[in-house]
């Protein structure tokens, strides 16, 4: 288990992140740069030792109501995976709904679709419980609010559809 001072070094070294101090000696740290709402990365880092991280648009972390983590017995690696993971999933970008009648038809909601790269890189796009999840292999990549964020992210980073 970190100690609150590492908890807080390793939380100052992303640059991203600014600091807020907090009552009863309390420290959050904000992502201004979100695309989202949503800007607390770490929420009431305490000195007993307990905080929190948010993971709401991330799978595979056990959160509360709030998407939030409980990092009191994490690790460095553990605790770094998990903020990069959250900083990233607050960077996704959100486009703008699409007035209606205006919207394009896309594929079936609910069809999973494969992606590829000029590298031979395979990605799968899944829709579970009103996300977008992006798999390699087993692996979960990344996770969105919307097919179009994630169709906008995979272009963005030379994938293309695999038409079947």
């Amino acid at each position: 288990m970190l100690t609150f001072e590492q908890k807080l070094a390793i939380l100052d070294s992303y640059p991203q992140l600014e600091r807020r101090n907090v009552s009863l000696g309390r420290v959050n740290y904000h992502y201004e740069e979100s695309r989202h709402e949503k800007k607390t990365v770490a929420f009431h880092l305490h000195p007993n030792g307990n905080g929190f991280v948010y993971a709401g648009l991330l799978r595979g972390y056990e959160t509360d109501d709030k998407g939030m983590v409980n990092i009191r017995d994490y690790g460095e690696p553990e605790l770094r995976s998990l903020l990069e993971a959250s900083i990233t999933s607050l960077s996704m970008y959100i486009p703008e709904a699409p007035a209606p009648g205006k919207r394009k038809k896309k594929q079936a909601d609910g069809a999973q679709t494969l992606w590829t790269n000029d590298e031979g890189h395979t990605l799968t796009l899944k829709p579970e419980d009103d996300l977008w999840y992006l798999y390699a292999g087993l692996q979960l990549e990344m996770a969105f609010e919307t097919l179009e964020e994630a169709e906008e992210y995979l272009a963005e980073e030379g994938f293309t559809q695999v038409q079947v």
